[in-house]
């Protein structure tokens, strides 16, 4: 028999893994500081958590013995009501990235080229390699913009699918509906990743309709709180959805997920009051950063600040804040060596965030 390693297929086995952050109970082993005492800002998670009707429901549930509907059915209607959008064109799932997954997996073959627009959220370049792709990198511009000319080049050079994250992380700026409809006319298959689109409260779903190649994903993570529970759906032409409903896990939404899923919904006025009072957060934070000599934030309509620091300090200044029980997100990225990001919380979070930054500023430069 061969050696296992040689069954494996090369591309595979090649995978750099995808840079993900300990959780929050690890954190506070490396710092050596008691778990409540962690300030975690660099997963970008909701401080105020979900609603009291998510618990509610998962408590009061008594079919987990059951299987999940493997058509989404009381799901996609509930998301149908939430989006505009007919549940024909619906498909829900864990979180935004099973749905990144599953809509690489129907358009690419082995080799096709997919366009990753840099810096932006790794699991775009890490999904499509595990599909066999090739990864052309497309910087972005000097404002993190996308570089239409470059996305129309690389079509007509033979690309066949974009990934877009709009706000996109971990900048945290949108990209407008005109150069969307530009990227449309390529022929590209151009997926748009909305994880943070309550807080921008821009959305191109309705875009879909007039578009087949355009894919929408968005997640109940960020604003709704399910991080923990992986709830995701996309929204797409009807032909893509009847094929992704197919090749699908048949029970990849689980019954507490779509409980929460459908809780959450029935309880938007009150999430969406929190993801105003995050923007309305992330705002003040920004301000006071820009009273931090050698901190310069980035405008965002995310969750989050991209934050410029002098050169050469990037990850010093990550490191000084861990040794303090405070933890943002640093990034390999090149281009980023000289950024950290800092999720907006609570008011008493932003405050011992600024205090601490300040403090740590003034030991590295």
């Amino acid at each position: 028999m061969k050696p296992i390693r040689e069954l494996m297929q090369p591309h595979i086995v090649a995978l750099r893994g995808y840079e993900f952050e300990d959780p929050v109970e690890v954190q506070a082993q490396k710092a050596e500081v008691p778990l409540d005492e962690i300030l975690s800002a660099n997963l970008n998670e909701n401080p105020y958590g979900p609603s009291a009707r998510v618990a509610e429901a998962l408590a009061a549930f008594e079919g987990y013995n059951r299987y999940p509907d493997p058509l989404q059915r009381r799901a996609r209607a509930a998301l149908s009501e939430y989006t505009g959008m007919g549940p024909e064109h619906i498909v829900a799932g864990s979180g935004a990235d099973e749905l990144i997954d599953l809509s690489l997996r129907i358009f690419l073959n082995p080799g096709d080229r997919v366009l990753n627009l840099t810096p932006t959220f790794g699991m775009y370049a890490f999904t499509a390699s595990v599909c066999g792709a090739e990864v052309v990198d497309l910087p972005r511009d000097v404002h993190f913009d996308v570089d239409v000319k470059a996305v129309k080049k690389a079509a007509r050079d033979g690309a066949k699918a974009l990934l877009l994250a709009s706000p996109n992380n971990p900048t945290g700026n949108i990209a407008s509906e005109e150069k969307v409809c530009e990227l449309l006319e390529t022929g590209l298959i151009v997926i748009v990743d909305e994880t943070y689109r309550e807080f921008s409260g821009r959305t191109l779903v309705p875009l879909v309709r007039q578009h087949p190649n355009l894919l929408v994903l968005q997640s109940f993570s960020k604003w709704a709180g399910l991080a923990g529970l992986r709830v995701g759906f996309g929204v797409m032409d009807t032909e893509v959805a009847n094929v992704m409903l197919t090749m699908k896990p048949p029970y990849n939404l689980n019954k507490a997920a779509e409980l929460a899923l459908i809780a959450s919904l029935e309880d938007k006025e009150l999430l969406l009051s929190r993801v105003q009072a995050i923007v309305r957060e992330r705002e003040r934070m920004r301000a006071l950063l820009e009273g931090v000599p050698g901190v310069r934030p980035w405008p965002s309509q995310a969750n989050f600040l991209l934050c410029e620091l002098p050169a050469g300090t990037g990850e010093r200044v990550c490191t000084a804040l861990e040794r303090r029980g405070i933890f943002v997100r640093y990034f390999s990225h090149p281009r980023l060596k000289d950024f950290i990001r800092i999720t907006a919380g609570l008011p008493e979070h932003t405050d011992i965030m600024v205090g601490a930054l300040r403090e740590v500023m003034q030991e590295v430069t």
